[in-house]
């Protein structure tokens, strides 16, 4: 495992909004500012080092990414959010973040589309637009509903969302191990040149 005393990619604008103490750092390296296709990292801190403990590949928005996110847009937002809760079709298994199990919550936007029908099996709630710590399908939207809302890490169906990021299984299971609240896990999400600057 690499150890870096910065997290790689991320320049000074994005990195001054993390918050202090964090200890655990997503990374969603967007391929392009119009591509669907991303790369996501874990960085966990130890000691004063940011070490990176998994990668895999991942989609993000089918329009790619934007700093001004807007409902419909087909765009993920660009930014730094919290991550502070979790929950899913199936039953908790074994995360440390506030997990909520609901048949009806987490149902496909594609009923019947067989590539969907897995996204929502586990998702963790992107806190852009929303209230922290709630349920990750809480309506509220504190910024407005023409701003969008309800960005989630879900399940890949090998295609661009309409503006979550998606993961292998294998990734999400991982991370749903990982993540921890008392380190303040947060997402760094954006194209790469983007997170650059």
């Amino acid at each position: 495992m690499e150890d870096f005393t910065r997290i790689p990619g991320v320049g000074e604008r994005l990195r001054r909004q993390i918050p202090a103490g964090t200890r655990q750092v997503v990374v969603v390296y967007g391929d392009h500012k119009d591509s669907p296709n991303s790369t996501l990292v874990l960085y966990q801190k130890r000691g004063p080092l940011w070490q990176q403990s998994g990668r895999w590949p991942s989609h993000n928005g089918k329009r790619g990414w934007t700093t001004n996110h807007q409902e419909g847009d087909e765009r993920s937002p660009v930014g730094v959010f919290t991550l502070s809760g979790a929950g899913g079709l199936l039953e908790d298994p074994g995360t440390r973040l506030p997990y909520t199990q609901d048949d009806e919550a987490f149902v496909s936007l594609y009923p019947g589309d067989e590539a969907h029908r897995h996204d929502f099996d586990y998702v963790i709630a992107i806190d852009y637009n929303r209230v922290p710590g709630t349920r990750p399908d809480d309506p509220t939207r504190p910024l407005g509903r023409s701003k969008g809302g309800g960005i989630w890490l879900h399940l890949d169906h090998g295609d661009g969302t309409l503006g979550c990021i998606s993961v292998p299984r294998t990734a999400m299971e991982y991370l749903l191990h990982t993540l921890d609240p008392a380190h303040k896990p947060v997402i760094v999400m954006g194209d790469r040149a983007t997170l650059q600057l």
